[in-house]
């Protein structure tokens, strides 16, 4: 009898206590949302691709995450454990494509509830191309002048190459890449160097440690200078003899160290006429003798030869 009491209790007005039900469900589910804490980070967006394939367009390379869910449990939640990424696997042949960025938990991820985790962008658009690589000649950059009086005779790059990787297009356009630029600016010795190799397009790896060496050769600068306007001595001529030469002044030009050079002045006799082997009196042609530092070497010198008249000296 008791029990058929309960029963008819139960089912009295059983839509209004159906409602209340429903309603107190949906009260909880709106005060446990209300409690519930947000938290903001950005990660690294993976690109899940076949092998042979490789992204040949820019894209984001980070996305925006958001936890929803208790305090106590997504603050723990180590950034790292939540991946973002891209699932091109089915994708074989050049083109573009418009993929969903998914979620993968682990770690610290693993087994917290309630946790919500949104995205920010839900889709990318991005292109593919096919993965090449190849062989591309590496330059030296550099900048500035060696110290005055020097320069720079010859360079050596090591490596001569590198090796590139990349979607088939880029790749393609690209023969050579160049390093960062060297600074020469006064230098006056051989030096090496370790340099950046450059390379501005992030779709573009380049094989190895990014660097190379550079080793300059510097050697003092060569200079030509003519002087002008130089006497001519005689030199050997007996006390019994007059020389008259035809030309008193000549010019050489000489070639040296550039510092040194340009510093020079001459002394002494630079130009001179051996008439030592002269004992009588008439005409003669005399070659032009050329004295000048060793550290310089002349290349021309004029006149190379100088008529001289030899008489002899009047006796009272």
């Amino acid at each position: 009898m008791n029990s058929r009491k309960l029963i008819a209790q139960a089912v009295t007005n059983w839509p209004a206590k159906v409602l209340s039900v429903a309603v107190a469900i949906v009260l909880f589910i709106f005060h446990r949302m209300s409690i519930l804490e947000e938290r903001f980070f950005s990660i690294p967006l993976i690109i899940e691709a076949a092998a042979e394939m490789i992204p040949a367009s820019s894209y984001p390379r980070t996305v925006r995450v958001t936890l929803r869910g208790d305090a106590n449990s997504i603050f723990p939640i180590a950034e790292e454990d939540i991946e973002a990424y891209l699932d091109l696997n089915k994708y074989t042949e050049a083109g573009i494509y418009r993929a969903p960025v998914e979620i993968r938990k682990k770690g610290t991820a693993l087994g917290v509830d309630p946790l919500e985790i949104g995205v920010d962008p839900l889709e990318i658009s991005l292109e593919l191309d096919h993965k090449v690589n190849k062989y591309v000649s590496l330059i030296p950059k550099y900048q500035g002048y060696v110290e005055s009086g020097y320069e720079l005779v010859s360079y050596t790059l090591e490596p001569t190459q590198v090796v590139i990787e990349g979607p088939e297009k880029r790749v393609s356009g690209i023969s050579e890449l160049a390093t960062e630029q060297v600074e020469l600016s006064g230098r006056n010795a051989d030096f090496s160097i370790a340099v950046h190799i450059l390379n501005s397009d992030p779709l573009i790896l380049v094989r190895g440690n990014g660097m190379a060496e550079f080793r300059a050769f510097i050697r003092e600068a060569i200079m030509i200078r003519t002087l002008d306007e130089l006497p001519i001595e005689i030199t050997g001529l007996d006390d019994s003899l007059t020389a008259e030469p035809e030309t008193l002044l000549g010019s050489i030009r000489l070639e040296g160290a550039q510092r040194a050079l340009e510093n020079y002045i001459p002394e002494g006799a630079i130009l001179t006429l051996d008439c030592s082997e002269i004992t009588e009196e008439g005409e003669y042609t005399i070659p032009v003798q050329v004295n000048v530092p060793p550290q310089f070497t002349f290349t021309r010198n004029e006149p190379e030869e100088v008529r001289v008249y030899i008489y002899y000296n009047f006796q009272p």
